[in-house]
């Protein structure tokens, strides 16, 4: 399914020392990306925002991507127009595809006028430069056509989606995003604040570029529980001609305790219930993680400790794995040509976790799958070892009788030694080690 890699993180300009030239950063990272095995990128709301130096979810003119001067400037905080193009034109050129996120539940920075229905003032007068899709309080809740819809971030003005011009100026905009600008793709941003059946108009519209039918891949990011999360994937993709993909925030949970949480029991990783991770029952619909731009504070806390276990989990095993640039890069995780680093994972997805998936033991503090490979693409051996001060290991039953298998990714807690060869018997058993509070890949060779 390839690696996405999140390309912001919260106020990334300003913490990069990057502001209005994000885009041009990326840019300048896309051959080390591709190189290292990476093959979609997810970036920030592109369109103005009710202030320049914003991350763009509360929006003030979705057609605005830093062309006309207005809300402080021309560019937004990321640069301007022309070099996104030149980001997304790069990334085509090295096969990756390249995701936006679909901020479509609210707007902020309008005129206040009356709305007749409240009797309230509200500030849900639009007029952007672009001059495309102005607005007024017909345009949001509550208006003729529904008082309510879904959540509501923060007391901003909520959209009414089922107002006929809404919803085709998202339709038109969602269209321009694709075959104008270049997207790929749709990250539904708070999903949960409008009906499910607008991600699927504009996931099933017929997207036309360079005179060939496209279909952009969806992905929606829901903070409802673990039940509203299994129900927004299933309920989606009930008679969709294209199905969306959910952030695996069950899977993010378990993790984070694994991490967080010394000597916890890796059994908890796989404990059937209404809050069992995503990726058991819908490998192919998961987008697994570890952090991401939400996970900055007391409410929405980030992975704390050894967050290397919860990568090394998700790049081995089934999903659509996403890293985090803040990791790989700020906090110096991606450590590319060594074994010990995200780098080496994001091989050891690409190259060899492939097949079904086999757990081969499973122990309070040990646990060994196995990824059976599918034809010429290999498989691998993952060994999780959540023990504090001692490698552990042991003899498992694999496919693979008679064979070498060699590590390719390993790394441990003050144990920088790398694991020994094994080699498996005529029946397929094998020994295999991992570090202490670390892990380890094999594969064949």
């Amino acid at each position: 399914m390839g690696v996405l890699l999140q390309a912001f993180y919260w106020d990334c300009p300003e913490k990069a020392g990057r502001e209005f030239q994000w885009w041009e950063h990326v840019t300048a990272h896309i051959d080390e990306l591709a190189e290292a095995g990476f093959t979609a990128i997810w970036l920030p709301p592109p369109g103005k925002a009710v202030v320049q130096r914003s991350m763009g979810y509360e929006h003030f003119d979705i057609f605005d991507l830093g062309d006309f001067n207005q809300r402080g400037g021309v560019p937004t905080w990321f640069g301007p127009k022309e070099t996104l193009a030149g980001l997304i034109n790069e990334a085509h050129e090295m096969n990756m595809q390249v995701y936006v996120d679909l901020a479509i539940n609210y707007a902020n920075g309008g005129e206040p006028e009356q709305n007749l229905f409240s009797g309230q003032e509200c500030e849900t007068l639009f007029r952007p430069a672009s001059g495309k899709f102005p607005r007024d309080w017909h345009c949001f809740h509550p208006c003729r056509y529904e008082y309510w819809e879904g959540s509501v971030w923060d007391d901003a003005s909520a959209y009414c989606h089922q107002n006929p011009y809404v919803f085709g100026q998202f339709m038109e905009y969602t269209r321009w995003l694709v075959e104008d600008i270049g997207f790929d793709g749709f990250c539904f941003d708070f999903s949960e604040g409008y009906g499910i059946w607008m991600a699927k108009a504009i996931l099933g519209q017929q997207y036309i570029r360079n005179h060939n039918y496209l279909r952009p891949f969806g992905m929606a990011h829901t903070w409802g529980s673990p039940v509203d999360t299994e129900y927004c994937l299933s309920d989606f993709n009930n008679m969709s001609a294209n199905p969306i993909s959910v952030f695996d925030v069950p899977l993010r949970e378990r993790l984070k305790t694994l991490c967080d949480v010394y000597e916890s029991q890796l059994a908890a990783l796989f404990e059937p219930g209404s809050t069992a991770p995503l990726s058991h029952d819908h490998p192919y619909q998961s987008v697994t993680f570890v952090d991401n731009h939400k996970y900055i504070d007391e409410i929405t806390p980030p992975i704390f400790s050894d967050k290397m276990l919860a990568y090394a989990f998700i790049l081995t095993h089934p999903g659509y794995p996403c890293v985090f640039w803040e990791d790989y890069f700020e906090r110096n995780m991606g450590l590319p040509g060594q074994p010990s680093g995200i780098q080496a994972l994001v091989r050891c997805h690409e190259e060899y976790a492939h097949g079904l998936k086999v757990v081969r033991h499973l122990g309070p503090d040990l646990y060994i799958m196995e990824r059976l490979g599918v034809g010429y693409l290999h498989g691998l051996v993952f060994v999780l070892n959540n023990c504090p001060d001692r490698w552990q290991g042991a003899w498992v039953q694999t496919s693979k009788p008679n064979a070498r298998f060699i590590p390719v990714a390993w790394r441990g807690k003050g144990d920088i030694n790398p694991p020994f060869e094994t080699f498996t018997h005529n029946e397929g058993h094998g020994n295999f080690w991992a570090p202490p509070r670390g892990y380890a890949v094999y594969v064949q060779k």
